[in-house]
């Protein structure tokens, strides 16, 4: 069964950081692209960053700010995001991609308020 589960969201206050992850089961990890999204209250959903093959490449609202890595033993890739605004409040999901199929994750809460 393929699964992906985001976890590590919750309430930050402004200038604070998170670690989100997504652990992956069911499927070939190391063969797809990684790529965190967000939908914002009221918002279309935003590409936030992508990890593919060794690069990465990140929106410019999160640029500086977050990162992406994958650890590819555990299945898993983590957004380690700092600096942390009110704009950035949103459900994050993990995606992932590569030509032959698309999986996504059930997303996870992340609240940035004082």
């Amino acid at each position: 069964q393929v699964r992906l589960v985001e976890s590590g969201g919750g309430l930050v206050q402004p200038g604070g950081s998170l670690r989100l992850s997504c652990a992956a089961s069911g499927f070939t990890f190391e063969d797809y692209d990684i790529y965190w999204y967000r939908r914002a209250p009221g918002k279309d959903r935003e590409w936030v960053a992508r990890q593919r093959s060794g690069d990465t490449n990140y929106a410019d609202s999160v640029r500086g700010r977050f990162t992406i890595s994958r650890d590819n033993v555990k299945n898993t890739v983590y957004l380690q995001m700092n600096s942390l605004g009110p704009e950035d409040t949103a459900t994050y999901y993990c995606d992932a991609w590569n030509t032959v199929s698309e999986y996504a994750g059930q997303g996870t809460q992340v609240i940035v308020s004082s």
